[in-house]
């Protein structure tokens, strides 16, 4: 699988995840366009230029149902969960089936996150804030994305939550064939589990390399993070 994403916002820029046990780190200060990149890539944001593809297929641009037909869904900063609804009808509201097939499927996705079981009939609203982020993830599971984008998994969780939910993405781009692109703040959790790291500066790609050696080269990330890299 591949997903090849260019001139995503005012910059001609590759993103390029070959293979499908691909899993990247996207890094950067605030206003570094990470967001642009995965909300972009989702569709949810118009290009203006270049081409996404996945599979060898065009993404029509600007258009977020294609890219999730296509196998692009992103879990966004603020889950987008639906308050109101339990932790049950939100993740039914996230598939077509029906049944037992859909049924079977929740059970899978739940496997990844046992804690929520107990909490089907508990309001998306009411749970904690690694209850939420764990449901947004089950949700876009549901969905069987080929490229799974995750937009600030941190924000707002104790990192021993963190670092209870960062395994799992492990688990489904190992087992599930799905590449994985995360934004994300705590850099040395994030390498852990990742293939690759990539460190965005005005939009621009300021450092990519693999996660093994990135983690033991953190002043590298450092500086490309202030905008001093070594050539």
């Amino acid at each position: 699988m591949t997903a090849l994403a260019k001139a995503l916002r005012r910059r001609r820029q590759t993103l390029d995840l070959p293979g499908h046990h691909t899993h990247v780190v996207g890094i950067g200060k605030h206003g570094a366009g990470k967001t642009t990149l995965l909300t972009t890539l989702a569709g949810l944001l118009p290009r203006l230029g270049g081409d996404v593809t996945v599979a060898g297929q065009s993404v029509k641009p600007g258009d977020a149902r294609a890219a999730v037909r296509a196998g692009l869904v992103l879990v966004p900063d603020d889950r987008a969960l639906f308050r109101r609804l339990t932790t049950r009808q939100n993740l039914h509201l996230a598939t077509r089936l029906r049944g037992r097939a859909r049924a079977e499927a929740v059970d899978t996705v739940l496997g990844h996150f046992p804690s929520l079981t107990k909490r089907l009939t508990v309001s998306a609203g009411d749970l904690s804030g690694g209850e939420q982020q764990m449901l947004a993830i089950a949700r876009a599971l549901l969905q069987n994305p080929r490229v799974l984008l995750i937009d600030e998994l941190s924000m707002g969780l104790a990192p021993i939550v963190v670092e209870s939910i960062l395994p799992v993405l492990r688990q489904v781009a190992d087992a599930d064939r799905t590449a994985v692109v995360l934004v994300e703040q705590h850099v040395r959790l994030a390498l852990d589990i990742a293939d690759r790291a990539v460190v965005l500066v005005h939009g621009e790609v300021g450092l990519e390399d693999s996660a093994a050696v990135l983690s033991t080269d953190i002043e590298r990330i450092e500086e490309a993070y202030l905008g001093t890299a070594r050539a």
